[in-house]
């Protein structure tokens, strides 16, 4: 039993939200990865993955191995794709019925040998395009010879081609990020002329879902705007806030003026002030740079500034 004075809440109404709201810019034909990495953005990945199971969602995405691995043990059974799953995990990979990101010819040689050694036919990978993020991925002068390896390939089978687009939420790089889809689909069509099947395609981030419908193509990727926010005002506001952490009050301070809170003595009370003390800090993952009234919590609907520096396990605000 966990006595914890702290809980994340996980509002499932708003979530349900926001997918309709994103669903409702797509094709019927577009499929729907949800990108659930990071602990789904710092929430609980292994609810929300179950979440999203029942509402039939095509893929989720993670970052390692070991995520994927943990919603396979929880009973995932949706698809995943592992977006930097690392040559010492392929074993893991496999075991657990992972789909890799193959995005070098190093990765996507080593698989090839390693799913060849296992004697496996079409095991499912996708295979990233660097079109300007300059992260990951091939870029146009290995796309002839990424063409010729995959053409005549028998133990991997690519379920995707996909890539990231660098600026989707900045429309002044417009041009850039239309730029980027142009040679997406250039390189994807050259790459998929000679294969047998048609992968998925797939480039589109949350904003690119919102700011540029040309590049839904078969699939895309929804981030950070599944848990409420739209890297946009206008768009945030249509969507809801999937998280609350919610807490209790240790204790309340009373300080006279002069008095200081917290290492350093960053706040110094101009007045007699009312401080309340929260069972929360930094080892809980809320960042020092909320320090001094950069960061507020609301208690009985209404704001409180965060006063001195946040500690370890305990911060303080002002109730005045």
């Amino acid at each position: 039993m966990n006595n914890s004075p702290t809980v994340l809440e996980i509002d499932t109404k708003a979530i349900r939200h926001n997918l309709a709201y994103f669903k409702s810019k797509l094709a019927a034909q577009t499929k729907l990865m949800v990108v659930v990495k990071a602990f789904a953005y710092g929430s609980d990945y292994i609810a929300v993955a179950k979440l999203l199971e029942e509402e039939n969602i095509d893929y989720l995405a993670v970052a390692y191995a070991q995520e994927g691995m943990d919603l396979r043990k929880a009973g995932i059974d949706l698809p995943i794709l592992v977006l930097h799953p690392q040559i010492d995990n392929f074993e893991n990979i496999i075991k657990y019925n992972l789909e890799p990101n193959l995005y070098s010819f190093f990765t996507l040689e080593k698989f090839i040998d390693f799913a060849s050694k296992k004697g496996f036919l079409d095991y499912p990978v996708h295979i990233k395009i660097n079109s300007g993020m300059n992260r990951l991925g091939f870029k146009e002068k290995d796309i002839e010879q990424l063409g010729d390896i995959l053409k005549d390939l028998k133990s991997l089978k690519v379920i995707s081609f996909y890539s990231h687009l660098a600026a989707s939420e900045d429309l002044e790089e417009r041009e850039f990020t239309l730029h980027q889809i142009s040679i997406f689909e250039k390189w994807t069509n050259e790459l998929s002329k000679n294969l047998s099947f048609q992968p998925l395609k797939h480039t589109a981030n949350t904003s690119g879902i919102i700011n540029y419908p040309e590049a839904h193509f078969d699939m895309v990727r929804l981030g950070i705007g599944f848990y409420g926010f739209g890297n946009d005002s206008k768009e945030t506001q249509k969507l809801k806030n999937v998280c609350n952490l919610k807490t209790k009050i240790s204790e309340i301070q009373y300080l006279e003026k002069g008095e200081t809170v917290s290492y350093n003595r960053k706040f110094k009370a101009k007045k007699a002030t009312r401080i309340a003390v929260i069972p929360l800090g930094y080892a809980d993952g809320l960042s020092r740079l909320l320090s001094n009234s950069k960061g507020v919590v609301v208690i009985n609907s209404k704001k409180a500034p965060i006063v001195g520096t946040i500690c370890m396990d305990i911060f303080m605000v002002d109730i005045t």
